[in-house]
């Protein structure tokens, strides 16, 4: 059997090469006490391997061992990375921390149990050069009283996958992510309940001068249609905000659909007296792996989809 760890086949390293040429061009550069740069991506069904540098269409699951030194190559160019869809089977995702290396570590919640919870996990990957845990974590849970304000006793069963809340501390400044994956259901009004439950959560919290800590940085699939739209709405309604380098049409979510506006990261940036995230914001965007990553393989956007992501990376840079 073939190891993550044992040397490539030529083709494998000529492609890596190709990648890695592509993120330096891409996704800006880690600056030590200067700069922090956190990213989100759904990575589909991120759970099993075939331990083989290059699948066969009979293998299940199509995921390979060429698969997971791209996936790591990308998430490398990150501090911290917030993803979804880990599964109970968690062998992808060591042998992508095997990659990383002795300097990476993540933290992650079980699996949500049921149907609607598909079997995932929320996870964090970082970089421990650049960003430690700060001592807090924990899943999010909406309190009873707030239910019939959420809409008519919607998330009287609580979110189907548990957003997941980790504090992180760079240098001196500490702040908090929010993960999640937000219900998909079976049509647009099924997703608005969690969407509201999150927005409502996050600005409380923000607001409470005796929380651990009012920066906080909401990302993840939230499962939005288009920009502006009545999920979008919703996502906003308690005062998140998207910098307009997230909403430039070029910035797509989605390798089969370039109008999907699905993964998002948004904080609190209010001009008054109300909640505002501390970091300065640099610039963000998406990184699309779709011409490069397993390039010499001549796949279509399904089968790559299956080894590495229906979803692209999305980022942001703040200054520190």
């Amino acid at each position: 059997m073939n190891s993550i760890l044992k040397q490539p086949p030529a083709e494998v390293k000529e492609n890596l090469e190709l990648l890695k040429a592509d993120l330096d061009n891409k996704i800006p550069t880690k600056q030590l006490d200067r700069n922090l740069l956190i990213a989100t991506w759904n990575i589909r069904a991120f759970g099993n391997l075939t331990r083989k540098w290059d699948s066969d269409d009979d293998d299940s699951p199509k995921r390979d061992l060429h698969s997971i030194l791209c996936i790591a190559e990308i998430i490398k160019r990150f501090d911290v990375i917030a993803v979804q869809e880990v599964k109970d089977n968690l062998r992808a995702l060591r042998d992508t921390l095997k990659v990383l290396g002795a300097n990476w570590s993540l933290i992650l919640t079980d699996v949500n149990k049921g149907k609607v919870g598909n079997g995932e996990r929320m996870a964090y990957i970082f970089d421990t050069r650049r960003v430690q845990l700060s001592g807090l974590a924990g899943e999010l849970v909406v309190p009873e009283e707030w239910e019939d304000s959420i809409k008519d006793n919607a998330l009287s069963n609580q979110f189907v996958r548990s957003p997941y809340a980790v504090s992180f501390k760079s240098g001196k400044r500490t702040f908090i992510l929010v993960t999640l994956h937000i219900l998909y259901g079976k049509n647009k009004k099924s997703r608005i309940p969690e969407l509201r439950g999150i927005a409502k959560w996050l600005r409380d919290w923000a607001d409470n001068v005796n929380a651990y800590h009012q920066d906080f940085i909401a990302l993840g699939d939230f499962n939005i249609d288009k920009r502006g739209d009545l999920l979008d709405q919703t996502f906003l309604s308690e005062g998140l905000y998207v910098p307009a380098q997230l909403q430039n049409d070029k910035v797509t979510r989605s390798i089969f659909n370039k109008t999907k506006y699905y993964d998002q990261i948004a904080w609190f940036n209010s001009d008054d007296k109300g909640p505002k995230l501390s970091m300065e914001f640099v610039n963000g965007g998406n990184y699309d792996f779709v011409n490069v990553a397993l390039k010499n393989r001549l796949l279509t956007n399904n089968s790559l989809s299956w080894l590495i992501s229906d979803h692209y990376p999305l980022w942001t840079e703040f200054k520190i």
